[in-house]
């Protein structure tokens, strides 16, 4: 087929494969963008995940099982080996790869307990010939455990991991660590990589890069994206009757897939103590548990994935609140001010790059009254939502996967 083309001067189109844990979620939705804009650019796509559903479509297939993931959980709960399960799925995948024959491969999250690190590797480095990108979500890559260290003020992966304070934190050891071990194993497997090339959303994270042992590979910032078509001001008065949200108040919104320490869910408890009564809070993405121990005036909703109802809450919301110290980026951020809601973030991580004068404030201290006097300043400030929206229109998911697809071919 290659000298038919040749002989008839067509040129073969380059082919993309993408692998990452998942099809949903922030990562699988970032992966999906950029194939669909690779397609346009006229690609061969593939995207391979370990996990859950393909998408529908767009060319997509699941290489893992239920199986290979409990037994992957299980290695990882014991022996806190995370990447080292999963070995004949990752052979499949790997045959697949023979079979494909990429010119380029782009990979996401490789942790979430569906691939088997050096199998995957030894084939990067002993067979591939092509272009390899790699897009940190996290910090998982560069450490010997966890994927954010912030709240634990820990340093060791500028030198080498050892004695962990994040084991009893994702992914989850309750046996041994491992963390110098998987510190030196992922140093060996990912330095040396021909044409590996890391993609991080941040300035940040770009930095925490540059500070590990892989501080000599290339690094590219490219800013995650939301459709701003659909992220804007709306009004759906359905939302008030629903949730049971009182109209004559005040409200302070918070989302997150899962509200946790690091997520600021104490946070969002000690405001709501001294809260005035003008005000209430909506907390999206609590668990069942969470929901039973919400005082008054917080209201709870479970995650959803129906993005009509975000944007109504981030659209009536007075003031989005993300008191999260560990972020990489923060698309619910930008989700917030694209409907034009001012914001409240910290300065421990990636969020501060996104948060102006001109569409919120910044702190450094979180106890209650610091909040509740950005809160004040913010209304003093009486933004228009329009100047808000205004400040993130540069992130849109298709400019994001342009600028990707435009390193492809660099």
């Amino acid at each position: 087929m290659d000298a038919y083309l040749k002989g008839k001067n067509i040129k073969k189109k380059s082919k993309l494969v993408q692998i990452n844990t998942v099809c949903n979620t922030s990562t699988g939705h970032i992966m999906h963008d950029i194939q669909r804009k690779a397609q346009e650019k006229g690609y061969d796509t593939l995207s391979f995940v370990g996990r859950r559903k393909v998408y529908t479509d767009l060319p997509c297939e699941k290489f893992g099982n239920p199986i290979s993931f409990w037994i992957h959980v299980a290695i990882n709960t014991a022996f806190d080996r995370q990447g080292y399960g999963s070995l004949f799925q990752t052979k499949r995948l790997v045959t697949r790869l023979r079979e494909e024959k990429p010119d380029v491969i782009h990979l996401h999250n490789l942790h979430g307990y569906y691939l088997h690190i050096p199998t995957l590797f030894r084939y990067l480095k002993e067979e591939y010939t092509g272009k390899i990108f790699w897009t940190f979500h996290d910090c998982w890559p560069i450490t010997g455990h966890c994927v954010h260290y912030v709240m634990a003020g820990c340093d060791k992966w500028k030198s080498q991991c050892s004695k962990c304070p994040n084991k009893s934190v994702y992914p989850i050891s309750w046996g041994l660590d491992q963390s110098r071990k998987n510190y030196l194993d992922k140093k060996e497997l990912f330095t040396g990589l021909k044409h590996l090339e890391i993609i991080t959303p941040s300035q940040w994270l770009a930095g925490q890069v540059k500070k590990s042992f892989l501080g000599n590979m290339p690094v590219h910032v490219v800013s995650n994206g939301i459709d701003l078509e659909v992220f804007k001001y709306t009004e759906n008065e359905a939302m008030y009757e629903k949730y049971s949200i009182p109209r004559d108040k005040k409200i302070i919104l918070g989302v997150a897939s899962i509200w946790e320490e690091r997520k600021g869910f104490k946070d969002f408890m000690e405001l709501a103590k001294i809260l005035p009564d003008e005000y209430v809070i909506i907390q999206v993405g609590l668990s069942t548990h969470q929901m039973k121990m919400l005082p008054e005036n917080v209201i709870g909703i479970p995650r959803t994935e129906k993005r009509e109802e975000l944007v109504a809450l981030y659209s009536m919301a007075d003031i989005f609140m993300n008191p999260s110290r560990e972020e990489s980026f923060s698309l619910v951020t930008i989700e917030a001010m694209a409907c034009g809601t001012p914001v409240i973030a910290l300065d421990t991580s990636a969020v501060k790059e996104l948060v102006c004068d001109e569409n919120g404030i910044i702190l450094h201290d979180t106890e209650a009254q610091d909040y509740m006097q950005a809160i004040k300043i913010l209304e003093n400030k009486n933004i228009n939502r329009d100047a808000i929206r205004s400040t993130v229109l540069q992130f849109s998911e298709s400019k994001m996967a342009e600028r990707v697809v435009e390193l492809y071919e660099i």
